[in-house]
C-alpha cells in the first residue's frame, strides 16, 4: 500500500496531559493532519495493548490513516493493522515476513550505515533515522545520529523504494532545521518526520499537529520547487549584487551580532562600523532572544570557545527569525574539544555560511588533504579547490567559502572564484575573522534586501534565512580584500603595524565603482 509518512506520530500514554483521554488526544491529531500512525505501549500487557490497538485502529479506519504497530506482530495480525515497525533487538524482518499477510508495511529503526545496509537487503517499506534529536520519550540505545549525521543515511537509499523519516526529539521548533539539513549530497530528502511528545503532550493536540502540517508542507513544496530551478549567477550578476548590498548597508546599518573571540573583538567592531554597521559583542545567553529580534545578523566565531551555551542559543534564536548566521570554525581542526564543539554547534543550527581557511574545511569534511597547525591551515591546499568547496557546500546544507590567496564561494551548484587581496592580511593577527564579519554584515544587508518592500516574500514558512547568502558571502569577501589591496597601496602603510589601521579606513572610504572596477571574479 502506498503510504504518506510525511506527519508520522508515534503515541505514547504515558504523555498526556491531565485531563486529556487517549483516544480524545489521537483523534485530534488525526484532525490535524497526522498522515500515519504507531502504537507504541512498550509497558503493557497483551490485553490491554490488544484493546488499545482494536479502538485505535477503528478511529484511524475513520480518518483513512494506516496503523502500525510497534514491535508486536501478535498485536499487529489480531487487528489487521497496515504495518509493523521492528527495533534493531525486535524480532528479525525475514522472519516477520514469514508471519504478516503480503502487502503489511514494515519499517525498522536504522542509527548506522550498516543497519540501512541490512535494512536495503530485507526489502522493508521505510526506515525511522534517529534518534536525530536527544529525548527523552525513549531511552537511547544508540548514539544521537544528529541531523548532519541523516544525509549519509539517505545516501545510502538512492536507487531503491523505501521511504526515510527521522525521529527522535522533533518538534514545532526544530522541523525545519530537521528538514532542511536532512539532506544527502545526492538531494535524497525526508519523506516525513516523526513525532511523540510535541503532539501526545500537548492539550491541544489538533493544533499542534496543524503547526507541523504548515512545515512540512511548505518545506516540502519549496525543496521540490528549487529542485526544478536552478538560480543561475554571472559576474555581471553578482558584481551588481555587491554594490546594492554596499549602499543598503550604510543606509539601513545592520545589527551585527558577533560572539567572537578575544583576540579580534575591538577590530571587528571596528571594521563593522567602517562598512556603515553596527556592532554588539554580546556573549550571554540570557540576550540572545532578544537580540535575534533586531534586523541584522549573527557571527559565530569560536576562536575562544568560552561561551557555547550562548552560542546555540544564538544561532536557534536567529534560525527561527530566519536571520543569517555565519560560522567560522576557527582552528576547529587544532584539537578534539574543537572538532566536537562545531559538531554539536551545527547540528543544533543551521549555518547560512561557514567560512574557513583551507585546514578548517578540511577538518569539519573529515578530509586529510590539507593539514592544520593551530588556527593556520598549512601546506599547498587542495588540488581542486572548486570541487571541494561545491561538496561541502552540498554537505553543510548552506553557502561554504573557503579563504586563503585565492577565496573560493560556494552553494552547493555553483562555485565562485575571487582572487583579490595582498600577502600583508597574513602578517596581522585574525585577518580571517575580520573577513567573518565583512561576510556576516553583507549576508545581514542581503537580509535586509530580501525583506524590503515590493520584494517577492517567496514561502517563508519554508526557509531558515531570507535573502541571496551567496551574494552575501561573495560582498564579505570582496569588501576586505579589495580594501587589502587599496591599503597596501597607500605611503603610509609601511609594515603590519600600519596596515592594519589603513584597512580599517580603506573600509571605511570604500566606493561602488572601486569594487567593481578591482573585483576579480570568476563564476565556475
Amino acid at each position: 500500500m502506498t503510504i504518506d509518512f510525511s506527519l508520522y506520530l508515534v503515541t505514547g500514554r504515558e504523555l498526556l496531559p491531565p485531563g486529556k483521554e487517549y483516544l480524545e488526544s489521537l483523534e485530534e491529531a488525526l484532525q490535524g493532519g497526522v498522515t500515519v500512525v504507531q502504537i507504541r505501549e512498550k509497558s503493557s500487557d497483551t490485553l490491554e495493548f490488544l484493546e488499545i490497538a482494536r479502538e485505535s485502529k477503528i478511529l484511524c479506519a475513520k480518518y483513512k490513516v494506516p496503523l502500525i504497530i510497534n514491535d508486536r506482530i501478535d498485536i499487529a495480525l489480531a487487528i489487521q493493522a497496515d504495518g509493523v515497525h521492528l527495533g534493531q533487538t525486535d524480532m528479525p524482518v525475514h522472519v516477520a515476513k514469514t508471519l504478516l499477510p503480503v502487502g503489511t508495511v514494515i519499517g525498522v529503526s536504522c542509527n548506522d550505515p550498516d543497519h540501512v545496509k541490512k535494512a536495503i537487503e530485507d526489502e522493508v517499506d521505510y526506515i525511522g533515522i534517529g534518534a536525530v534529536w536527544s529525548t527523552t520519550t525513549k531511552k537511547l540505545d544508540s548514539p544521537v545520529v544528529g541531523v548532519r549525521g541523516v544525509g549519509s543515511l539517505l545516501q545510502a537509499l538512492d536507487g531503491t523504494n523505501i521511504k526515510a523519516v527521522a525521529i527522535g526529539g522533533i518538534n514545532s521548533t526544530n522541523a525545519l532545521r530537521t528538514l532542511h539539513g536532512s539532506v544527502s549530497i545526492s538531494g535524497h530528502r525526508l519523506d516525513g518526520i516523526a513525532v511523540v511528545s510535541d503532539i501526545v503532550a500537548s492539550s491541544a493536540p489538533r493544533s499542534a499537529a496543524q503547526r507541523l502540517r504548515i512545515i512540512l508542507d511548505a518545506w516540502i513544496h519549496h525543496f521540490d520547487a528549487q529542485s526544478r530551478v536552478t538560480q543561475v549567477y554571472d559576474v555581471g550578476t553578482i558584481k551588481n549584487g555587491v554594490v546594492e548590498l554596499m549602499r543598503l548597508i550604510r543606509d539601513k546599518s545592520p545589527l551585527i551580532h558577533q560572539i567572537t573571540n578575544v583576540v579580534v573583538t575591538n577590530q571587528s567592531a571596528n571594521a563593522t562600523l567602517a562598512l556603515g554597521a553596527s556592532p554588539i559583542m554580546a556573549t550571554a545567553s540570557e540576550e540572545m532572544h532578544d537580540l535575534s529580534r533586531i534586523p541584522g545578523g549573527l557571527l559565530i566565531n569560536f576562536g575562544t570557545i568560552t561561551n557555547k551555551g550562548g552560542m546555540t542559543l544564538a544561532g536557534q534564536y536567529a534560525n527561527e527569525a530566519q536571520k543569517p548566521v555565519v560560522f567560522d570554525p576557527v582552528g576547529v581542526g587544532a584539537t578534539q574539544f574543537r572538532k566536537t564543539t562545531a559538531s554539536e554547534l551545527l547540528n543544533a543550527w543551521q549555518a547560512s555560511v561557514i567560512k574557513g581557511n583551507p585546514g578548517e574545511m578540511a577538518s569539519l569534511a573529515n578530509s586529510n588533504e590539507v593539514q592544520a597547525k593551530g588556527v593556520d591551515s598549512v601546506g599547498s591546499g587542495f588540488a581542486d579547490p572548486a570541487s571541494f568547496i561545491r561538496e561541502i557546500a552540498k554537505k553543510e546544507r548552506c553557502v561554504a567559502v573557503m579563504t586563503g590567496p585565492t577565496d573560493w564561494v560556494s552553494d552547493g551548484v555553483t562555485v565562485v572564484k575571487l582572487e583579490n587581496g595582498n600577502k600583508m592580511l597574513g602578517d596581522i593577527t585574525g585577518s580571517g575573522c575580520l573577513v567573518g564579519t565583512c561576510v556576516a554584515t553583507f549576508c545581514a544587508g542581503a537580509s535586509l534586501m530580501a525583506a524590503a518592500p515590493g520584494t517577492s516574500p517567496g514561502p517563508e514558512l519554508a526557509k531558515l534565512v531570507r535573502g541571496d547568502m551567496l551574494i552575501g558571502a561573495v560582498g564579505g569577501v570582496l569588501a576586505l580584500t579589495v580594501a587589502a589591496e587599496c591599503a597596501a597601496e597607500r605611503s603610509d602603510v609601511h609594515g603590519s603595524g600600519t596596515f592594519l589601521p589603513a584597512l580599517i579606513d580603506e573600509l571605511y572610504n570604500l566606493k561602488p565603482e572601486t569594487l567593481l572596477s578591482r573585483a576579480k571574479v570568476q563564476v565556475l
